[in-house]
């Protein structure tokens, strides 16, 4: 298991994709199999860490000032050769398309998992140039970026639902994600406000989109919206869970959507625009409801009281557990493993 370094592993706080690697990786533990877990020094995991970077790039950044870059291609590169040397069955990457050279030569699968890579056009080249390489997609809907890809598999992201306990619902919305604008928030300010619901605006403001928060966020904050910054995970579940429901407005194709299923393992319900992932995630009038606009939106949010919370929790233990998930990579490396070239076998 190739971790992504950008994020402690497990992450306190944001850091989707490392919690995913780590979560995934506790299921395959559980499940029998053995794990060799490459991420940096100081990491958590049930399975055998192989350590190759003193710690996670946000950890470092402020003493040593590494190139990100260099940093990734060290830790690659690391993990591979000892992969390689371990006699390990499937190297499977986290890291978009960073590990993708090294695919051909290795003498066992490469499975990458997207998360969200084909839907960013820089990485095009790269992934058409190893498109015959094994990939998992977390929806179908993620496959329509890329195509022509190999999809050995679509398996939904997991969450370990005993740490969102369900909670009492409430009156207020919540959204929760990057202060972008494909995540749009700025709309979700404009449901809460035509629905007459107060709001909590949850994540972080990256260096590149402060202009959209300062332009499009800030002015409309006040009068019962409130921007609650990036919050630890227990803070994110608490207030999810005291929520009558998650606003999912989208500029974009989301590929999957975590916030989502966390908020349904809590029971609070989904009120997401219908593009990408959210007609796989979302039972319509049973988990939540999907929705064009915003007008729909905030009509959409007068009727999340009629819908069942326990009904939410239980479609997050049935689908969205990180058990489910490990299940579902350990056949996406079975399909891997059967369409992996013979003379490419050690």
């Amino acid at each position: 298991m190739i971790a992504p370094i950008s994020h402690p592993f497990p992450p306190d706080g944001y850091g989707p994709w490392e919690r995913v690697c780590h979560d995934l990786t506790e299921g395959l533990v559980e499940l029998g199999h053995e794990v060799l877990v490459y991420a940096p020094e100081g990491s958590t995991t049930s399975a055998e860490l192989r350590p190759t970077v003193p710690a996670p790039v946000s950890d470092a950044l402020p003493h040593s000032s590494p190139d990100p870059r260099l940093w990734e291609e060290f830790h690659v590169a690391t993990a591979v050769a000892d992969a390689v040397r371990s006699g390990v069955d499937v190297v499977h990457s986290h890291l978009h398309v960073h590990a993708l050279g090294y695919a051909p030569l290795l003498p066992v699968p490469l499975v990458s998992t997207l998360h969200g890579s084909a839907w960013h056009r820089p990485h095009h080249l790269m992934l058409r140039a190893f498109r015959q390489e094994p990939f998992v997609s977390l929806s179908d809907a993620e496959r329509n970026f890329l195509p022509e890809l190999n999809y050995v598999a679509t398996v939904n992201n997991g969450i370990r639902t005993e740490d969102f306990p369900p909670g009492p619902g409430g009156d207020r919305l919540i959204f929760v994600g990057r202060m972008a604008p494909e995540k749009a928030p700025d709309l979700a300010v404009e449901v809460a406000r035509r629905a007459g619901r107060e709001l909590v605006l949850v994540g972080g403001i990256e260096a590149q989109y402060a202009e959209f928060f300062r332009r499009e966020v800030e002015p409309r904050l006040g009068g019962g919206i409130e921007y609650a910054g990036p919050v630890d995970r227990g803070e994110v579940a608490s207030l999810t869970g005291e929520s009558a429901a998650l606003l999912m407005p989208l500029r974009w194709d989301e590929p999957f959507g975590l916030v989502v299923v966390e908020s349904l393992a809590v029971g609070t319900p989904v009120v997401a625009w219908k593009r990408g992932a959210m007609p796989e995630l979302i039972d319509e009038g049973v988990t939540g409801f999907l929705v064009a606009d915003v007008a729909q939106a905030a009509e959409a949010v007068a009727s999340v009281a009629v819908l069942d919370r326990e009904a939410c929790r239980a479609v997050a233990e049935s689908r969205f557990s990180y058990r489910v998930m490990a299940q579902g990579y350990v056949e996406a490396y079975r399909a891997a493993l059967d369409g992996f070239p013979a003379d490419r076998q050690r």
